[in-house]
């Protein structure tokens, strides 16, 4: 904290484990400890691709959303995230696929598509997961494998490598469990305040998370603005 410019409060963007560190004895030792304790869970492995056409789709409605959720049957899909949490990697993983210039056609050349993929893996893999996430999307949209111009891949090690605050791959900052649903990071009435009053909290680590794209620096502005100018 000593390092930080002259500042009336400071809100943290990053993981819990990286506030306890950075903070420092700024924060109780109790709620440190706290923070040095939550659980970031499986992490993640993205696929993006370049494509020469649209993803060809069995079912051509599904070439109509911007994200399609790949996974069989619910026993499938159950059993694919099953083995990730046992720290395996699943042969038919749940897949999220991303086709956004299937409706906006400005994120790719004309006539050209881009999109990504990605799947749960154990935490802070470092295993490439590409032929698998194409095996399973092959399995809904046969053909794929052909239209792909370009790919490239980023690991669970990796999306830590690019960003320090996706611990073990984590891009949601931890799972939203029974125990980190509305608790996240720690156990507190107003969870983007800390026991110091000029320290907050705005990462995907607090409520709603990183699944609610930008929901969590709003809440942790609010709470910053409402003690600041209270």
């Amino acid at each position: 904290m000593a390092d930080l410019p002259e500042h009336r409060v400071v809100l943290f963007d990053v993981a819990p484990t990286q506030v306890a560190e950075i903070a420092g004895e700024a924060l109780p030792s109790m709620y440190r400890s706290r923070l040095n304790r939550f659980f970031y869970g499986p992490g993640a492995c993205k696929l993006d691709f370049a494509l020469d056409g649209p993803i060809p789709w069995s079912d051509p409605a599904v070439g109509q959303a911007s994200t399609v959720h790949i996974g069989g049957t619910l026993e499938e899909i159950a059993a694919a995230e099953g083995r990730v949490w046992r720290g395996e990697h699943a042969d038919k993983p749940y897949l999220i696929v991303c086709q956004q210039s299937a409706l906006d056609p400005s994120r790719a050349p004309e006539g050209k598509h881009t999109g990504y993929a990605y799947c749960h893996v154990p935490h802070g893999s470092d295993q490439d997961q590409s032929e698998r996430i194409l095996r399973q999307i092959e399995r809904f949209a046969p053909g794929v494998r052909d239209r792909i111009v370009a790919r490239t891949v980023r690991t669970a090690a990796g999306f830590e490598g690019y960003n320090a605050s996706y611990v073990g791959g984590a891009i949601v900052g931890g799972p939203a469990t029974p125990t980190q649903l509305f608790t996240r990071p720690v156990t507190r009435f107003n969870p983007y305040t800390t026991p110091n009053p000029a320290i907050f909290l705005c990462s995907q680590a607090t409520p709603p998370g990183g699944g609610v794209h930008g929901m969590c620096g709003w809440y942790g502005a609010r709470a910053a603005l409402s003690h600041t100018l209270a």
